[in-house]
């Protein structure tokens, strides 16, 4: 009869268990299909639709293969795909010479060495542009929203900007990638590579 009992005992807990688990899984299926739900709409946002911004709106255009073909790997996934390079492994970063700051890929002038500040986020940093040679845009593709530059002649992207920069002078930080830019030293004409 203990045997039995405890038998009992022991099926109604597995009952009780059995259907707790139920409800768990049920519960975490809800909720899995819920996120994957709101990952889904916030990754296909109409606000992340790049089509206000055409190749055609910028003064100089080439087709994807012309890019390829005279950028670097590094200086075309940057400036076309708009990637990001690693943190502290552009040469520029250190680079405290006098001079400009010019778009790798149609030799804009974009940042003054004068406005550069060093931020400690292992990207070369500047706290304005060259009015009217640097492009702003939304960008949402980390589910939130980050302005983007882009040079305004090519429209190849550059960085973002922030509010952290100094307060002394702007306020911003212009986190750019050393890949997208190259320098041309105070008294040249050509880049230095």
């Amino acid at each position: 009869m203990l045997l039995s009992a405890y038998g009992g005992i022991f099926l109604f807990r597995k009952r009780r268990n059995t259907k707790d688990h139920k409800l768990k899984k049920l519960n975490m299926r809800k909720l899995s299909i819920l996120l994957l739900g709101l990952i889904l709409f916030s990754c296909k946002s109409p606000a992340q639709d790049k089509s206000e911004q055409k190749e055609t709106d910028f003064k100089i255009t080439k087709t994807d293969a012309e890019w390829k073909a005279e950028l670097s790997p590094e200086e075309y996934y940057i400036l076309r795909e708009a990637g990001t390079e690693r943190p502290f492994s552009s040469e520029l970063l250190a680079n405290k010479e006098e001079g400009v700051y010019v778009c790798a890929a149609c030799q804009t002038p974009l940042y003054k060495s004068e406005n550069k500040f060093k931020s400690g986020t292992g990207w070369p940093s500047f706290d304005r542009v060259i009015e009217g040679n640097v492009a702003f845009a939304t960008d949402n593709k980390l589910g939130y929203s980050r302005n983007e530059e882009h040079c305004a002649v090519c429209g190849g992207h550059l960085g973002h900007v922030f509010d952290d920069g100094p307060k002394e002078t702007t306020g911003k930080r212009h986190c750019i990638n050393g890949d997208a830019l190259d320098f041309i030293p105070k008294g040249e004409t050509e880049p230095q590579k």
